[in-house]
C-alpha cells in the first residue's frame, strides 16, 4: 500500500517512540504527580506543600518483530513487521501530562491534573494476511497461505483527554510508619477512535500474476470510527483532538500506600510500597460521524476478493465500501454510539532503601481485560526493577523491564532539580538489539 491502513494507525504522528510511562520517575523518592500517576495514594506523600506540574511527555513503541538495529540499518518496515508466522503485535503509547496542581493540608492532599493520551496498536495480526493487504501485487507475496485464526485480530487507534480530581488521606502516621489511601476521579473526553477487527478468520491468500486475493474465507468483521480518525489516518493532526468529544465518560484510580519510615530522618523511608487499581471506566463516543458496523464475511471457494483494491485506502469507510461492493459481507449489527473500555490494570510496587542513598524499586503491572476485544484499549503486562542513587535534588536510575510484547529492555534516567528525562530502553538499544524504543521528559516544581 502507498499508505497502508494498518501502518498509518501506529506510525503517523509518533516520531518520538514507553510502555510504563516515566519509568523510574514514577517511583522517585521526590514525590510528584508522576508518583500519583501509578497510585493516587502517593499524593499524601508530597515532599512539598504545593506541587505544580508544568509539562511532561512520555512516548513509546514496542513490538515483537522489529529491533532497533533493523530501523537504524534502514530495513523495510512493512517487510519486517509482517515477517514469519508468529502473529504481529505492536503497541504505541503517548501520554502528555499538562498543567496540574496539588496542595497538602495536614493529613490530606488535593490535586487537579490534566492529561492527554494516544494509543495505536496492532493486535495479533496474521502476518500472511497483513502482508498481502499491505504489499498487494508485490513480488514477495508469492505463496499460497492457509489462514485459520481462532482469535480476533485488530488495528486500532484512540485519543482522549482526562481531567483528574485527586484526593489522598493519611490514615495512620507514627515516627516509624505511615498508611495512606487515595482516589483519582477522572472526567473523560473522547477524542477520536478507529478500529478494524477480524475475528475467527478462516481462508486462503493466493497470488496469481500479482493479483493477491482472499478466497474460501469466513470471518466476523468489526469497523468502528469516531471523530477526526473517521476522515483518515495519514494526517498527524487527526491524532491530537484529545478533548473534541466533550465530557462523555468517567473513570477512577484507587490505591493504598504504606511506608516504613526512618525515625531519625523525616525525609527518608526504608520501604515505600503501594497497590492500586488503575483506569476503571469507559469512554462513550458520540461524534456526529460515529459508526460501528459488524459484518459476516463469506467468500466461496470458487470466488475471491482482490486485496489490491485496498492499496490507496485512507479510511475505514473506504474499506467498508469495497467490501460491500464485493457482495461478500452481510451487515449483522450497527450502532451510532459506542463505549470503549479503559485499559484497566493492577499496579503493585515496593521501593527499598538498601544503604545510604541507594534504592531499588520493583514494579509489577497486570491487566484485567483481553486486548483482542473490539471495545478494549490495549495495555501491556510487565515487571520492572529500578535501582537508583537518590539525593534531595538529584537522582539517577536504571529501569530494567520484562514486557509482554517487547521482552527485555534496560534504560536510564535522571532528575536534576525541577527537570527530568529518561528512557526505559536506551541502554538495551545501545548494547544489543531491542524491540522497544521510548523516551520521556518534563518539568515540575514544588514549593
Amino acid at each position: 500500500m502507498k499508505k497502508t491502513l494498518l501502518l498509518a494507525f501506529v506510525l503517523t504522528g509518533t516520531s518520538v517512540i514507553a510502555q510504563q510511562h516515566f519509568a523510574g520517575m514514577s517511583t522517585s523518592r521526590r514525590v510528584s504527580f508522576l508518583n500519583a500517576g501509578i497510585n493516587p495514594a502517593e499524593l499524601a506523600n508530597l515532599t512539598t506543600k504545593y506541587e505544580l506540574n508544568v509539562f511532561g511527555v512520555s512516548a513509546g513503541i514496542a513490538n515483537n518483530k522489529i529491533t532497533f538495529g533493523d530501523i537504524v540499518s534502514g530495513e523495510n518496515f512493512s517487510d519486517l513487521v509482517f515477517s514469519g508466522t508468529q502473529p504481529t503485535n505492536l503497541r504505541t503509547d503517548i501520554e502528555l501530562l499538562g498543567p496540574s496542581f496539588a496542595v497538602k493540608y495536614r493529613s490530606w492532599a488535593f490535586g487537579v491534573s490534566t492529561t492527554a493520551k494516544v494509543r495505536a496498536d496492532m493486535i495479533d495480526l496474521n502476518p500472511a494476511l497483513a502482508n498481502a493487504v499491505t504489499n498487494g501485487g508485490i513480488d514477495n507475496v508469492t505463496e499460497v497461505y492457509d489462514i485459520i485464526d481462532n482469535f480476533n485480530q485488530r488495528g486500532v487507534a484512540t485519543s482522549w483527554g482526562e481531567i483528574g480530581i485527586n484526593v489522598a488521606k493519611t490514615l495512620l502516621e507514627t515516627d516509624k510508619q505511615k498508611l495512606s489511601v487515595g482516589v483519582n476521579l477522572k472526567l473523560l473526553f473522547p477524542g477520536s477512535y478507529a478500529n478494524i477487527g477480524a475475528g475467527n478468520l478462516d481462508g486462503i491468500v493466493i497470488n496469481n500474476n500479482n493479483d493477491v486475493a482472499l478466497t474460501n474465507a469466513t470471518a466476523s468483521l468489526n469497523f468502528a470510527y469516531s471523530g477526526s480518525l473517521a476522515n483518515g489516518f495519514d494526517d498527524s493532526s487527526n491524532y491530537t483532538k484529545f478533548f473534541a468529544g466533550g465530557l462523555n465518560g468517567f473513570g477512577a484510580d484507587i490505591g493504598v500506600n504504606y511506608q516504613l519510615k526512618s525515625s531519625t530522618d523525616p525525609g527518608r523511608y526504608f520501604i515505600n510500597a503501594g497497590l492500586s487499581l488503575k483506569n476503571i471506566g469507559s469512554l462513550t463516543f458520540k461524534d456526529d460521524n460515529n459508526r460501528e458496523n459488524n459484518y459476516n464475511l463469506n467468500i466461496p471457494a470458487n470466488q475471491s476478493l482482490n486485496l489490491n483494491q485496498f492499496e490507496n485506502v485512507d479510511n475505514i469507510q473506504e474499506v467498508e465500501d469495497i467490501l460491500l461492493q464485493s457482495g461478500f459481507v452481510t451487515l449483522t449489527q450497527t450502532n451510532r454510539d459506542f463505549k470503549i473500555n479503559l485499559p484497566t490494570y493492577i499496579a503493585a510496587y515496593a521501593d527499598v532503601n538498601f544503604v545510604s542513598n541507594f534504592y531499588a524499586a520493583l514494579y509489577i503491572q497486570q491487566k484485567f481485560n483481553e486486548d483482542n476485544n473490539n471495545n478494549q484499549i490495549a495495555v501491556q503486562n510487565m515487571i520492572t526493577l529500578i535501582p537508583r542513587f537518590s539525593l534531595s535534588n538529584f537522582e539517577v536510575f536504571v529501569p530494567m523491564s520484562v514486557n509482554e510484547i517487547s521482552d527485555f529492555t534496560a534504560g536510564f534516567g535522571l532528575r536534576a532539580g525541577f527537570f527530568y528525562l529518561g528512557s526505559g530502553s536506551i541502554l538495551s538499544a545501545a548494547i544489543a538489539d531491542t524491540h522497544q524504543a521510548d523516551a520521556y521528559l518534563g518539568f515540575r516544581f514544588g514549593f
